[in-house]
């Protein structure tokens, strides 16, 4: 699992603000990023910043089958595609990131079954990580 800290520093007053939770990649779910469109991965990463911040980006959303708004996926289209990245901010001290990939669903707008069970096991795993590192 890769962890990745921004520094926060005021350039005036050469302060170090209260830095951003982290963000944890759990399984390919950084290396799937790294190879989606450069315009997606910044879409991508202004939105993971945000959720660091404790704010929202406006293209964020619940990811069904989950309850309630504990696991979110970021929407980027891009061009006539459309890419999705999962994450889950229930885990107190960081931003998980579960999974990445392009949504290429034959079945209109529901999300594939294999993607939601993939999901599934990198929460699971997510879950785990967070009680060994609190035990």
């Amino acid at each position: 699992m890769e962890i990745f800290r921004p520094v926060s520093i005021n350039t005036y007053t050469c302060i170090v603000e209260s830095a951003p939770r982290l963000v944890r990649w759990v399984g390919s779910s950084r290396r799937d990023l790294k190879a989606f469109p450069k315009a997606v991965q910044r879409d991508v990463g202004q939105a993971l910043y945000a959720a660091q911040c404790g704010e929202e980006y406006p293209s964020v959303k619940a990811f069904r089958g989950f309850g309630g708004r504990t696991v979110l996926e970021i929407v980027a289209p891009h061009e006539s595609d459309t890419y999705r990245t999962v994450y889950t901010v229930r885990l107190g001290d960081a931003i998980y990131v579960l999974h990445a990939f392009q949504k290429k669903s034959k079945q209109g707008i529901a999300t594939p079954r294999k993607e939601i069970e993939l999901v599934k096991q990198r929460l699971a795993a997510a879950e785990r990580n967070y009680r060994e590192r609190h035990n």
